[in-house]
């Protein structure tokens, strides 16, 4: 296991900011089947900084969960396994996953 799977997994719990990030990338994917959205607008969205988003963001596509378009403006989706997972993690929403506090 390398060090990007070790922090991933470093405890049985994800952290609130990859479940922040990966809500959004959700919601991203129920709005826009498949569209991604901007870095600055998960950021916005996430609440994150965009070091952190960057971070995450590796670990995701690392996992083959999201994928990351750096170049330009930069941008990130779900992939199909990134959007088994949230499925499983946040359920069938319609239209909206869920806001976290």
């Amino acid at each position: 296991m390398d060090s990007n799977q070790e922090q991933l997994y470093a405890t049985d719990e994800l952290d609130q900011v990859m479940i922040a990030i990966l809500a959004q990338l959700w919601r991203a994917r129920a709005e826009g089947k498949d569209r991604p959205w901007s870095l600055a607008r998960l950021c916005k969205q996430a609440n994150v900084r965009m070091s952190s988003l960057r971070r995450y963001l590796t670990l995701l596509e690392d996992e083959g969960l999201a994928s990351v378009d750096i170049p330009e403006v930069g941008s990130a989706c779900l992939t199909e396994s990134g959007a088994m997972l949230c499925r499983d993690l946040f359920g069938l929403y319609a239209n909206e996953p869920p806001r976290l506090e």
